[in-house]
């Protein structure tokens, strides 16, 4: 009665069982399995390396996305199955792949280390053959291995105040696990290319939390990963439509982070590199979002001392938002105004570059807002006794746009650089700069003769009012001395003042 009742029990086969163990159910492989192709074995390693990547997909991912997914052995080719088994062997490469290679282990053989290599380019023929249209569950595999190879934290790195200075000359730092790193970001950047994949679905794994730790990577300090995220990024961003508001705040947060705490991050240019397409796509009339981005996070990045890095993403940045709405050429002006440099010599000079890209895109209505204070500063610029400063700022008159604003408003401008120009024709160094000086008083004389003579003749009487005032201070100065040498010498001494006694007991 009993062996009757035993052998009515299913029994497993000696091949399931093996499979089991290592976390893949074999059955429904070996019935879908027409064409003749039989698994192999992959050898213990493997096995235990599956094991281990059920329990870190168990953790990751609920089980009501992994539920039904079929596990096939990932050591098939895409071409040895069937196109309905193609998402599960793709889901069971990906989980093949979520360990992360140590290079410093001398234990790992040649086999091991090249093993997830080659599965990573399977993966990435795969994608860009654009045959499959990816399912939830495979999506989360995707962003589960990637999460796992590519989210890290970098260690904190200490620079002295002088190795801030020379940010730009500092020699990039090279990872030495690029060689698998590059062929994830591969797969990445083709996956969020892919044409059949469903943003409403992806969005439920490419979430707040998976964009956040990718933004956390631009700290790297190779350049080469810096470049794929910025590729990655752009593509979510473009994408992900639900996601944009996001990105634009926790991209400003960063910036927040870099300019007010630390002034230091090592991909503010790939993230402004990001941003200058981004803003030349906003629509028109802009949002006051998108001003207050301006406001708040470009034009503070002009502070820190680091700024030559990035500062030609920053210009083109800036020149995007004053192409959509000329009108803020006054508010840009003024936080250059702000944030301009006084001894810094090489960073003046960025920032006179920038400032004639902006004037040429300035109205003469904006322009007359700021030109005051703004010309105050140029004439502090024309007597710069850095020759290179100097010189950058007389050639401003070169620009055609620039000269004609100046023509325009010349009865207010002309009081302003005059008494600048004259000072530099008696008393500047350099040869170059008087050169330039003196083209520009020609020009002043053409334009308006009689208002150059003018500017002079005050100039003259403020000089001449200075020196008097200088001499009253002279004499007043030497009354004050003869008057303290008729003084005895003991009345010039204080006598000493006793310290009041301590009424607590020490």
């Amino acid at each position: 009665m009993l062996k009757q009742i035993l052998s009515k029990l299913p029994r497993k086969s000696q091949k399931s069982d093996s499979f089991d163990s290592a976390g893949i159910d074999s059955g429904n492989h070996t019935s879908n399995s027409g064409n003749g192709v039989q698994c192999t074995n992959i050898g213990n390693s493997i096995s235990s390396r599956l094991s281990v990547v059920k329990r870190v997909s168990s953790a990751v991912f609920p089980a009501s996305i992994m539920a039904g997914v079929e596990a096939v052995e990932p050591n098939l080719s895409f071409k040895d199955v069937s196109n309905p088994q193609k998402q599960n062997l793709f889901i069971s490469k990906l989980n093949l792949c979520c360990e992360v290679s140590d290079f410093s282990d001398p234990d790992r053989t040649t086999a091991e280390q090249d093993l997830k290599p080659q599965t990573l380019i399977e993966l990435v023929d795969f994608v860009s053959s654009g045959s499959a249209k990816f399912n939830e569950p495979a999506i989360a595999a995707m962003c589960k291995m990637c999460a796992i190879n590519l989210f890290r934290v970098f260690p904190p790195k200490y620079h002295s105040s002088s190795a801030c200075r020379e940010a730009e000359d500092e020699e990039p730092m090279f990872d030495p696990a690029w060689s698998n790193l590059q062929l994830v970001y591969d797969l990445l950047l083709r996956f969020i290319n892919y044409s059949s994949l469903d943003a409403k679905v992806a969005k439920k794994c490419v979430d707040h939390s998976f964009i956040l730790r990718l933004l956390d990577l631009f700290e790297s300090e190779d350049p080469r990963e810096r470049d794929c995220l910025k590729a990655i990024l752009h593509r979510i961003y473009g994408k992900f439509m639900v996601h944009r508001p996001f990105v634009r705040k926790a991209v400003s947060n960063i910036i927040y982070h870099f300019v007010f705490e630390t002034e230091r991050h090592n991909g503010i240019a790939e993230l402004l590199e990001i941003f200058g397409s981004i803003i030349s796509g906003f629509a028109v009339p802009l949002k006051e979002e998108h001003k207050m981005f301006l406001w708040r996070s470009l034009i503070p990045l002009h502070k820190p001392k680091s700024v030559g890095v990035y500062h030609q993403q920053l210009t083109y940045c800036v020149v995007q938002f004053i192409d959509k709405d000329p009108k803020l050429a006054n508010c840009v002006i003024k936080g250059l105004l702000k944030y301009w440099p006084v001894t810094n010599s090489q960073k003046e000079l960025m920032f006179i570059s920038e400032l004639e890209e902006i004037l040429e895109m300035t109205s003469m209505a904006e322009f007359q807002k700021i030109m005051v204070p703004l010309f105050r500063r140029i004439a502090c610029c024309l007597n710069s006794s850095h020759y290179q400063v100097a010189e950058r700022t007389h050639l401003l008159w070169n620009n055609e746009h620039i000269l004609n604003l100046i023509t325009h408003n010349h009865q207010v401008i002309f009081p302003l650089i005059v008494p600048a120009l004259e000072r530099n024709s008696q008393n500047h160094w350099n040869q170059a700069v008087l050169n330039l000086t003196q083209n520009i008083r020609k020009m002043f004389y053409e334009m308006d003769e009689e208002l150059v003579l003018a500017c002079q003749r005050k100039l003259e009487e403020e000089n001449s009012q200075s020196s008097e005032a200088a001499e009253m201070r002279k004499l007043t100065w030497e009354r004050l001395e003869t008057a303290a040498g008729f003084k005895p010498a003991a009345a010039n001494i204080i006598a000493p003042v006793k310290p009041a006694a301590c009424p607590v007991a020490c």
